[in-house]
């Protein structure tokens, strides 16, 4: 473990190295924003990982979904994504789970944090609403187009803050997907492995039309309720 692991270890010690393997967290959705999280989060040591997502591989998400290949088309992408976070890290237990998130919930699996990679905004609203019930943080991220964002909940409330509708986003491009994926990870490993953490601070992030990547960043305001 401490060989496979040298690098973090370097980073913050084996201590909190070893802290990481008592850590439980949920992604939910194992699509384009999932399967990079499968990637960044599944070998860095958290103990538990549950995936869950009731949908099947297409040949049209492969370009931007990395636990994919050809021939996967068909398979349920939990668990194609729970295979690969276990055949790249022994020290992680991943399940999956084929479900929807309000099926997920009713197994009352506790778990550290909740890490959003859905596609839509209703989803968001029942995360939102479960967390503040359960008093977890949960990170949400979204991409459309070149452009995407991240933010981790704490105090404040989704469902206040974004309205929630059933637009269909948008094309995608695979690298902003990777990216968002990246920051949300960073964030995830930073607050479980007990290292500081910005909270309710909304991060929008977009190349504008000469190819800039430009950061905005929002405080948001604790949740009314």
């Amino acid at each position: 473990m401490t060989n496979y692991f040298h690098r973090q270890i370097q980073l913050w010690g084996e201590e909190r190295q070893h802290s990481l393997q008592s850590k439980r967290i949920a992604i939910i959705g194992s699509g384009g924003l999932g399967s990079s999280l499968a990637f960044a989060l599944g070998a860095s040591g958290i103990g538990e990982i549950h995936v869950v997502d009731f949908d099947t591989v297409s040949l049209h998400n492969i370009h931007r979904q990395i636990a994919f290949k050809m021939g996967d088309e068909g398979k349920f992408k939990a668990e194609v994504c729970a295979a690969v976070i276990e055949a790249r890290c022994p020290y992680v237990k991943a399940t999956a789970h084929v479900s929807d998130f309000n099926q997920f919930i009713q197994k009352n699996i506790d778990v550290d944090l909740i890490i959003d990679a859905t596609d839509n905004l209703a989803t968001r609203g029942e995360i939102n609403t479960y967390a503040k019930f359960k008093n977890l943080p949960w990170i949400y991220g979204s991409v459309e187009a070149f452009h995407g964002q991240v933010c981790f909940f704490e105090e404040a409330s989704f469902t206040e803050l974004f309205k929630i509708n059933s637009k269909t986003p948008a094309g995608i491009a695979a690298p902003i997907v990777m990216h968002i994926a990246s920051l949300q990870a960073n964030l995830a490993l930073r607050y479980l492995a007990g290292l500081s953490v910005q909270k309710d601070k909304l991060y929008y992030l977009f190349f504008n039309d000469e190819g800039e990547l430009v950061t905005q960043k929002f405080a948001l305001p604790k949740s009314n309720s």
